[in-house]
């Protein structure tokens, strides 16, 4: 990115799609003065051929979104502290849309002795008294799926596990919200036994007989076809493929079985 230079304009830089992005910490001091900077700047922009204008405005600067919106800005998305605006400068150019999916996992966590660590959320007690769930919820930003999942387990059972392999996950459409949800379900190895409740989210918890789990009519669909389904197959293991991302951004997940390294030819 490239900083945009122009004098009275918005702090400012460009990015490969021909957009423009405001630098938030040089937003002008009032809003008339931000307004008729803001005006000049669009002009300035769009002569020069840029298409979108990104506008980062932090809460304490709210002051500024109306004059904003009145020079044709829209919401794109917020967080808790801030909130990003766009405005098209040529018709027709395409806008990313916001973030559309939550994502979450749960743990399909079972022992030596054949039985599964299950939870009955308090959220369900009363509508659901005996839902027996698999331990899990939704992932950090940042976070990623291997260690959401032992974080999540750890949180609501006091169980420390072992990432094993990716079992399957849902892809469910009108979720809280309006927005989208993938759920991963994710087997993992206990590395402990005594529970340890989370009070604040979970009434009950406990290593049930993995038959009895099956057989329970109070379980939902959804959790019963994933242990099945875990129980007579292998899943996506974490991998990796040197020169690919960073460890620190990345995660991959791959079938388990002998690569084109390991058999020395390109798997033609």
């Amino acid at each position: 990115m490239a900083v945009i230079e122009g004098e009275g304009l918005l702090v400012a830089s460009d990015d490969v799609f021909r957009g423009v992005t405001v630098d938030p910490a040089g937003l002008a001091e009032d809003p008339d003065t931000f307004g008729a900077r803001l005006a000049r700047s669009l002009d300035a922009w769009r002569d020069r051929g840029y298409r979108l204008v990104w506008l980062e405005v932090p809460i304490a600067r709210a002051d500024l979104i109306p004059v904003a919106a009145s020079q044709g800005f829209a919401f794109h998305h917020c967080e808790p502290n801030r909130i990003t605006l766009t405005r098209q400068l040529l018709p027709g150019v395409t806008i990313p849309l916001p973030a559309t999916h939550y994502v979450g996992a749960g743990g399909l966590v079972v022992n030596s002795r054949q039985e599964l660590l299950v939870v009955v959320e308090k959220a369900h007690r009363h509508r659901q008294p005996n839902y027996y769930k698999l331990p899990g919820g939704a992932l950090l930003p940042g976070e990623h799926l291997v260690d959401g999942v032992m974080r999540e387990v750890r949180e609501e059972t006091g169980i420390e596990t072992r990432f094993v392999d990716l079992v399957g996950f849902r892809h469910w459409h009108g979720y809280r919200f309006g927005k989208s949800d993938i759920y991963f379900i994710c087997r993992l190895d206990p590395l402990t036994a005594e529970i340890r409740i989370q009070e604040s989210e979970i009434e009950t918890c406990l290593w049930m007989p993995l038959c009895d789990y099956l057989a329970a009519e109070s379980v939902g669909i959804f959790n019963k076809r994933m242990v099945a389904t875990a129980l007579g197959s292998t899943g996506l293991a974490p991998g990796w493929f040197d020169g690919y991302g960073a460890l620190e951004t990345h995660e991959i997940f791959l079938a388990q079985g002998r690569d084109s390294e390991s058999r020395g030819d390109d798997g033609c």
